[in-house]
């Protein structure tokens, strides 16, 4: 278990702080809204009502020792720029902190900020990903150009092993793991042998253009 603070309570900051809290991890929410603050009380450890652009409350709430702070003022530009300031000054290690335009990340980063996310950006990617395909599942971006895509598996493939499909020679782009349905497991780094069926999810890891090309491969 992780205790984590959570600065800013919209939606982004509302739902990080319920789906740590509903995992079991100890979750401070902190917002100037005492009605959000209301709102999160029973899916936090602890709800605050608190302006965490005052340095000294910050330091008179007690926050130094959390394992990760999550800013999620990035409506906020200047709020967010000083609570991260402020909570990298207090010695908290692990800072995520949202940001809404790239210049305003590396603002973040600069100052403190341990890890920027951009909620907006990454979930138009994720749904216009989703939405242009036929059989893409899931989506996760990795460094710049690299994804792994959780895949149907294209009729072609059905009934062959991954030997046979030799997508790192044909696609460039590398199975990591197979779900399979029947029965219900994750099958990681599978075997070359491994036969794929009709029930089963490709997750591939590979190169963005790759990754195109084998979502596209014919049905």
């Amino acid at each position: 278990m992780k205790k984590f603070v959570v600065i800013g309570l919209g939606m982004f900051g509302f739902y990080i702080t319920k789906s740590l809290y509903e995992k079991g991890h100890e979750v401070i929410a902190i917002d100037k809204n005492k009605d959000i603050v209301q709102k999160i009380k029973e899916f936090s450890t602890q709800s605050i009502v608190a302006d965490a652009t005052d340095k000294d409350t910050l330091i008179a709430l007690g926050i130094q020792d959390v394992d990760v702070a999550i800013i999620g003022l990035g409506t906020s530009l200047d709020a967010s720029v000083l609570v991260t300031l402020y909570l990298k000054e207090m010695g908290i290690k692990n800072i995520v902190a949202k940001a809404i335009t790239e210049d305003h990340g590396k603002i973040l980063n600069t100052i403190g900020a341990t890890e920027i996310i951009f909620p907006e950006k990454d979930i138009a990617v994720k749904v216009a990903m989703s939405v242009s395909s036929t059989n893409l599942l899931d989506y996760l971006p990795l460094a710049e150009g690299y994804s792994i895509m959780e895949i149907a598996p294209p009729n072609s493939f059905i009934g062959k092993s991954i030997r046979d499909l030799q997508l790192r020679t044909i696609y460039g782009v590398q199975i990591i793991a197979v779900k399979e349905l029947i029965p219900e497991r994750i099958n990681f780094i599978p075997s070359p042998d491994f036969i794929i069926k009709d029930s089963d999810s490709l997750i591939v890891m590979g190169q963005n253009e790759n990754l195109e090309k084998i979502e596209k491969a014919k049905k």
